[in-house]
């Protein structure tokens, strides 16, 4: 128990940051794309509570992680309301306001990174931020990979219904009442694990290293 505590202890700022950010992401491209509503509700903000969904943002994974011993981890945000009809251009602004939130994980990730570089190259030994370092890393990697996935509801489902043909894109819209559920199910199964997370988690912590390599004079 003390070592779940301990590891709750390391990854709750990062989650954190995580997951404001990525929210406060897809709110600020919405703004800047022509739909006020996120701004209008005090979304476009790095204060993480208005973000914050009780259930979903902590409740939820606390019980999974305790009750499972970390061994199976899911949470969620409070989604960003996007009007896509009030977008200059919909279809396309679609796009860029569902890769705000990923790319907002993605910066995270290489920004950790270089945090981590930075501790390690000044000779601190303390394994808890070190730690901290590594956890914002993987969490920003893996809200990256995960929310890519090509399925509404997901960003990556947005993504695709934006860059399809108009005809094929309704197709793919139409699943997203059940798409919570159907990636529900992919994630139970070990599917999305197997056959998207692990592949592409480790092509983008690839990525990383080489963009941070300039960094590595630091550990000399």
């Amino acid at each position: 128990m003390p070592e779940l505590i301990q590891t709750v202890l390391i990854y709750a700022l990062p989650v954190v940051f995580a997951i404001t950010m990525h929210e406060a992401a897809h709110a600020y491209a919405a703004m800047r794309l022509g739909d006020p509503t996120a701004a209008m509700l005090g979304r476009v903000t790095l204060n993480p509570i208005p973000h914050i969904d009780p259930l979903g943002t902590i409740l939820l994974p606390l019980l999974l992680y305790f009750s499972t011993s970390g061994a199976f981890l899911f949470g969620y945000a409070k989604p960003v309301p996007v009007r896509f009809d009030q977008l200059r251009q919909p279809k396309r602004d679609m796009v860029w306001v569902a890769l705000a939130g990923p790319g907002a994980n993605l910066l995270q990730a290489l920004v950790w990174g270089a945090l981590l570089y930075a501790l390690a190259g000044s000779g601190l030994t303390e394994r808890f931020f070190l730690e901290m370092c590594k956890a914002g890393m993987l969490v920003n990697v893996v809200m990256f990979v995960f929310n890519l996935f090509p399925l509404p509801p997901l960003d990556g489902g947005r993504i695709l219904v934006g860059l399809l043909p108009w005809r094929q894109a309704m197709l793919v819209s139409r699943v997203e009442p059940w798409g919570f559920f159907i990636v529900m199910g992919l994630v139970i199964t070990g599917v999305i694990s197997d056959l998207w997370m692990r592949p592409l988690m480790g092509l983008t912590f690839d990525a990383i290293k080489v963009a941070l390599s300039p960094l590595t004079f630091l550990l000399r």
